[in-house]
């Protein structure tokens, strides 16, 4: 069975979403006179920094020149403030920024730690003096209450990603550590079966919306974030590495322009390079030569095996200072499981007693050991429900993600971002889903590629006009296989019906008869695969006008997804 759909979507900003963007003009002109009664935020990865500027006795100041510079990349934005003192500087990259206020006969201020994060605006009011004999006068910013929007969540600091212990270093780990989020009670990833990774007030699991620097991050098929999504087992199939991560903002309540979801805005924000160069080198282990045995592992039986590793690197800095910017980073998982077992397996006295096979294709499939040799002690044909046998069956989860990250200034009005993660993975795991067998031999085998592209232009216009073009593109491709899917029944006389090397492999062998005998053969619901394609194309137009901050354009999305589910 093959099945192929594809859908395209059209948004028009900040209200409208439409499959026809010329006849959704009518309503596009009354969303934006709703839209000129407050400031809006941004459907981006960036931030922005607004305020008003005063004298000692409250009078706006206009035309003072407001000037924003990145502490760590030296890129700095101007602007002016109007005729009410207003000034808003959008499309500011995440991080610390100093603020300069001058104006002719006052002193010019500089506001210092002004912490710009993902989707957020920082408000930065400043009251100039009268000039004096101090030329200069310097303010240190501390917190403050968001006051210019009604934005509901939180957000993930990079040092908190850090500092936080998570398990397997999987970022979807702390999604529900903002108000309002909740998860699963058992703790799992997204198992086979349930619902989505977590709730946001009260919305459907699967109702949100994955972005990594403001572009689509969504498996089209499950809506599920591509990167770390679950393979077999809720084990992620790829990760994003923890040290690429500068923010991640999970926001609810969320403006109208974001759209798609009812749930939540998942916005992750990568790092990128400064003009000091820095990276990280790291390594976790976990052994069972350090471990003490399960309690369903005693002795004498082996101890289960246990072998987990998980190493990488992050490097970042200038290619050219203050100007052309890098960052890369890597993480590798490599994991080796024993799964004990026991089983009732059919004994070769049995097979003997019962005079041998008589079909050769019987004799055949018997030549190929299918079933272990017993190792257990059992009289012949016991039907008491005792295993003869004791089997540890080996998985294995290999995982490689790369990221990259280029951000180049070719001067202060143009801005150009690109970003590129690729990951790959080959999982295998006995009983996978559908009460997959426990023999070695039989594991579901998982491989996975994930590519995520991402490029973004800025251009400054003017001081109260700024505009962003940006393109994504996301590839998920996801397959689910026997184990010995190299195997053709056909070659020991095994008529399946089935001459596709794809469906290739012992199909499921079910064993009647009173003594229990384990089955052979690989689950059911393999092989099936599947491949989400999706293309994302936005543009987003800043305005300021006098009280009002304007935001509106468009966005085009279309998801495809092939698949072929050759169950039984």
């Amino acid at each position: 069975m093959v099945n192929r759909t594809s859908k395209s979507q059209t948004t028009v900003l900040p209200f409208v979403r439409a499959t026809q963007p010329f006849k959704a003009f009518g309503f596009a002109a009354i969303a934006l006179l709703i839209a000129m009664a407050s400031s809006l935020s941004a459907q981006t990865f960036r931030g922005t920094i607004l305020g008003t500027v005063t004298d000692p006795n409250g009078a706006v100041v206009p035309l003072a020149s407001v000037s924003a510079r990145n502490i760590a990349t030296g890129i700095e934005r101007t602007t002016t403030s109007d005729e009410f003192g207003n000034y808003s500087i959008a499309e500011l990259q995440t991080g610390t920024y100093e603020v300069k206020v001058e104006k002719s006969g006052f002193q010019s201020s500089t506001v210092t730690g002004v912490l710009v994060e993902v989707s957020a605006e920082r408000r930065v009011d400043v009251t100039l003096t009268v000039a004096g004999s101090q030329a200069t006068v310097t303010i240190a910013s501390s917190a403050q209450v968001e006051t210019t929007s009604n934005t509901l969540g939180g957000t993930i600091t990079s040092r908190a990603v850090a500092d936080l212990p998570v398990n397997g270093r999987d970022f979807t780990k702390f999604l529900v550590m903002v108000p309002g989020a909740t998860g699963d009670p058992s703790g799992a990833t997204d198992s086979p079966g349930s619902f989505g990774l977590f709730s946001a007030n009260g919305n459907r699991g699967r109702a949100n919306n994955f972005l990594l620097d403001g572009t689509d991050m969504n498996d089209g098929y499950r809506n599920l974030p591509a990167i770390n999504e679950a393979g077999v087992f809720g084990t992620p199939a790829t990760i994003l590495p923890i040290e690429a991560i500068a923010e991640a903002a999970i926001l609810s309540n969320f403006e109208a322009e974001y759209g798609r979801n009812s749930g939540a805005i998942v916005n992750i924000v990568t790092k990128s390079g400064t003009n000091t160069v820095h990276g990280s080198l790291f390594e976790f282990v976990r052994n069972d030569k350090l471990d003490a045995r399960n309690v369903f592992n005693p002795k004498p039986d082996p101890q289960t095996a246990f072998r987990n590793n998980q190493f990488g690197g992050s490097l970042g800095g200038p290619i050219a200072r203050n100007r052309t910017f890098f960052y890369v980073a890597y993480e590798g998982q490599r994991e080796r499981v024993g799964l004990n077992s026991t089983a009732r397996v059919p004994d070769p006295g049995e097979i003997a007693a019962l005079g041998g096979p008589t079909n050769p294709v019987i004799a055949s499939l018997l030549a190929r050991n299918p079933w272990p040799a017993p190792n257990r002690p059992l009289p012949l044909f016991d039907n008491s429900g005792a295993p003869n046998l004791f089997v540890t069956t080996r998985a294995l989860n290999d995982v490689d993600s790369f990221i990259g990250k280029i951000d180049h200034s070719f001067d202060k009005d143009n801005q150009l971002t690109g970003r590129y993660f690729y990951g790959t993975s080959n999982q295998s795991f006995p009983l996978a889903i559908l009460a997959g067998n426990v023999l070695p031999g039989f594991n579901t085998v998982t491989p996975t590629k994930v590519h995520l592209l991402s490029l973004s232009y800025l251009k400054i216009l003017s001081p109260t006009r700024v505009n962003e073009l940006r393109f994504g593109y996301n590839r998920f491709k996801e397959g689910f296989f026997p184990e010995d899917g190299d195997f053709d029944p056909s070659s020991i006389g095994l008529n399946t019906g089935i001459n596709n090397p794809q469906d290739f492999g012992l199909p499921l062998i079910r064993i009647h008869d009173d003594l229990g005998i384990a089955n052979i053969g690989a689950t059911l619901s393999v092989p099936r695969a599947r491949t989400d394609i999706n293309y994302q194309l936005i543009d987003n137009f800043s305005l300021k006008r006098a009280r009002h901050d304007l935001k509106f354009g468009y966005e085009f999305r279309r998801t495809t997804v092939s698949q072929f589910f050759d169950a039984g």
